[in-house]
């Protein structure tokens, strides 16, 4: 099985960010994307921002989707104080459920479903949680509901998961070759969680550096 890099491996840390100073735009301004709302209420609606590229590239994924199929977006930028909050809230989870565990392996554990604040590519606006809708907007069977847990799961939120149907397994291909085409970088422990220009994808490209750092929005 080909290794599973974390957020909180120190190898992410080290990646240094040349920030580019590209501005964050308003996915339900400046794009046809379909918008998932169930995110608007948590971050004041800083949700539907992204990078102007990162847009850019969803835009040219959503071209190469097959016909009846479309992208559904649910979130993109996320405040650095609301990153730390979901942080915090599933470490003190795990803390709870496991008291013998090291502040490490709660670190490390954590960091399969939430980046750790300093690093974490939602804040600085280089990644998108998504999945698949047809064209009422009605989603697409991808094995797991959005933002399941590993332990809720039974691991089956990790995108190469045996444990879904066959249905499910071809929406995620069929996610994964579009987005993959144009550029973006999986999440492996997240089905839905993709990036481009942030440390995580500086990583696991080969590129020398992050071109987009954490950020508050304007």
């Amino acid at each position: 099985m080909t290794e599973i890099v974390l957020m909180s491996d120190p190898r992410v840390a080290a990646v240094p960010v040349q920030e580019c100073g590209e501005r964050l735009v308003d996915v339900r301004r400046d794009s046809p994307l379909l918008i998932d709302e169930r995110k608007g209420e948590g971050s004041a609606g800083a949700f539907t921002h992204l990078r102007e590229d990162v847009l850019r590239r969803l835009l040219k994924a959503q071209e190469q989707l097959p016909h009846g199929m479309r992208l559904l977006f649910v979130e993109g930028y996320r405040p650095p104080s609301l990153q730390r909050h979901y942080f915090d809230e599933y470490a003190n989870q795990l803390r709870n459920e496991h008291p013998d565990w090291s502040a490490e392996r709660i670190r490390s554990a954590a960091s399969r479903y939430v980046s750790p604040p300093e690093i974490a590519p939602h804040s600085a606006g280089a990644a998108v949680d998504l999945t698949l809708a047809d064209t009422d907007g009605r989603e697409l069977d991808m094995g797991t509901r959005m933002n399941a847990s590993p332990e809720e799961s039974a691991g089956a939120c990790y995108t190469g998961a045996d444990n879904i149907s066959s249905e499910a397994r071809s929406h995620r291909n069929v996610l994964s070759a579009a987005l993959t085409a144009v550029g973006l970088v999986n999440y492996p422990t997240e089905w839905w969680h993709w990036s481009y220009g942030d440390r995580y994808w500086a990583l696991m490209t080969g590129a020398e550096s992050a071109l987009y750092g954490p950020r508050e929005l304007d």
